[in-house]
């Protein structure tokens, strides 16, 4: 069962390499088809915009500028019938939809009187109805007010104007407009010519279908030569190696090896050969551990298995909340043997409640560490249910007396922050006094009344207590290993060098604090042995 699901994930792996690559060129046709098709449709337009420009001009030459008002007036008849038929040849000759001159409204350009207008609707089977001279009308937008007025003020050549989607059934079509000046240069009306643009929509349309076509065939093949030299240069090796890593974990014996020479990819090579290296270490490895018979060698590897246990039973991955911004915390637990007492903890109940903890049990080495863990977890786990810290220790406290018969007890610090208010709520089982620093002030003691330790006996009432931590506060809690921590003369750290320390590294961030303070206090016991745990934890409130 294992090999086939193995084989499945392998056959899978296949088919997303494959699928990726198939995407990969999906995608770059499609890039390239749309990057192709702007510049087909850009290099069209231009080529629209040039030749339509000079039937424009050239149509513009018939008018006579000069006679523009002349013509609206209902004078030079003559000349207007001349000019008017003469632009209705241009109209057939040039196979455009339109061509008519307008006179507008210099004042805001928003308003025209038709001067000339000829249609012709079999180039394209419009039904536009040819304006009357004099006839008035609102500028059609924005656009074309301003075309205007760039060809007025003469800012431009020409201009012209794209409908792709005109409506009200008409065809797409491009509008070029020049001026028509008067002897002295000045722009006297505009002509505008209307041309049909299906050829650019007859030419686009081929060049998508060819680009889709080529993209899909492409994909096809690439995915062919993809499925083959995937599977033969790649499954096919790793699936060996999976294979492999399945039968040496169900048989714990040696095979042939697998060898360098599995594939032409050094990556699979190398993890091949690691796959080779790690079955003989483990081998030996299980050899060696079934040849150790020595009491100290199984007692120390015990330790270190329980070391191991007990440093991930607290949290020790920092930063520990990397997505608040409304509190920092960090912590450090260093035993005095392979295994300790002391512990921490600290814990999200909610989005808003955060548990601190900290405690010191009587015993020490594998009796303390194992009441130490069972100290923890029963904190935690009835922390997480909700109430006070005072009920917390409550339960906790009769709950260890009636399963202790070692007559263990622990001194415990248990506060909980409503981090909305800063409200911290704390109850103290003859722990020591934390430490708090007000921002921009220094650190000193919060001294409070301290209810007994925990396991002495049933029924002994603990006390909340609470204090209002401002953004910038910071709070430092520790086991006595700190204070007590001794130098080769017999001469105690003490509380007050404590405080000094904490004064010395107010600025710095928790882990700071946590490291200044463990530099001032191995600089201080400098070559003497560590004669109790060292725990500490360090919270930075800054508010929501």
């Amino acid at each position: 069962m294992k090999t086939k699901s193995k084989t499945s994930a392998i056959s899978g792996m296949a088919v997303n390499l494959i699928g990726g690559i198939v995407l990969l060129l999906a995608a770059f046709g499609v890039i390239a088809g749309v990057i192709g098709f702007v510049s087909f449709t850009s290099a069209m337009k231009k080529e629209y915009d040039s030749t339509t420009y000079h039937m424009a001009d050239t149509a513009a030459t018939v008018v006579n500028g000069d006679h523009i008002g002349a013509y609206l007036e209902g004078r030079e008849t003559e000349e207007y019938a001349r000019t008017k038929s003469e632009l209705g040849i241009f109209c057939k000759k040039l196979h455009v939809s339109l061509i008519y001159v307008i006179a507008v409204d210099q004042s805001d350009y928003g308003r025209f009187v038709s001067v000339f207008n000829l249609v012709d609707n079999s180039v394209d089977n419009s039904t536009y109805v040819p304006w009357e001279p004099g006839f008035e009308r609102d500028t059609t937008n924005d656009e074309y007010r301003r075309n205007y007025e760039a060809l007025y003020t003469n800012r431009v050549r020409f201009a012209a104007v794209y409908r792709t989607r005109p409506g009200n059934g008409y065809h797409p079509h491009i509008t070029t407009m020049v001026p028509v000046k008067d002897s002295a240069g000045r722009t006297t009306a505009i002509l505008c010519i209307q041309r049909p643009i299906r050829e650019l929509n007859e030419a686009r349309r081929p060049y998508v279908v060819q680009i889709a076509v080529s993209t899909f065939l492409l994909a096809l093949l690439s995915s062919l030569f993809a499925a083959f030299f995937i599977q033969k240069r790649v499954v096919t090796p790793i699936r060996r190696v999976s294979n492999e890593a399945a039968r040496f974990a169900g048989e714990n014996r040696l095979a042939e090896p697998l060898g360098e020479n599995i594939s032409r990819f050094s990556e699979i090579s190398n993890l091949a050969l690691s796959i080779d290296k790690m079955e003989r270490a483990i081998v030996s490895y299980v050899d060696n551990l079934t040849a150790v018979t020595a009491e100290k060698e199984r007692i120390g590897t015990e330790l270190s298995l329980a070391s191991r246990i007990q440093e991930g039973s607290v949290p020790n991955v920092f930063p520990a909340f990397p997505d608040r911004r409304d509190f920092d915390v960090y912590a450090s637990m260093t035993p005095a043997k392979e295994v300790g007492g002391d512990f921490y903890n600290f814990f999200l109940t909610g989005e808003d409640r955060l548990v601190l903890m900290i405690g010191d049990v009587s015993g020490k080495g594998i009796p303390g560490a194992l009441f130490m863990m069972a100290s923890s977890i029963f904190l935690s786990s009835r922390a997480k249910m909700g109430g006070r810290p005072s009920e917390i220790l409550t339960e906790f406290n009769d709950e260890i007396c009636r399963h202790n018969d070692a007559e263990m007890f622990v001194t415990l610090w248990l506060g909980i922050l409503d981090l909305k208010t800063g409200v911290l709520t704390f109850a103290n089982a003859g722990h020591e006094d934390a430490a708090l620093c007000r921002k921009d002030g220094e650190f000193d003691l919060w001294r409070t009344k301290h209810s007994l330790v925990a396991g002495a006996m049933p029924g002994v009432p603990f006390r909340d207590f609470e204090m209002k931590l401002e953004k910038g506060d910071k709070l430092f809690l520790y086991t006595d290993g700190v204070p007590e921590a001794t130098d080769a003369e017999n001469r105690m750290f003490g509380l007050s060098r404590m405080v000094d320390t904490l004064n010395g590294h107010r600025d710095g961030s928790p882990s700071e604090i946590l490291e200044g303070m463990r530099e001032s206090v191995n600089a201080f016991v400098g070559g003497a042995p560590q004669f109790d745990d060292l725990t500490m934890v360090c919270l930075r409130y800054d508010g929501e």
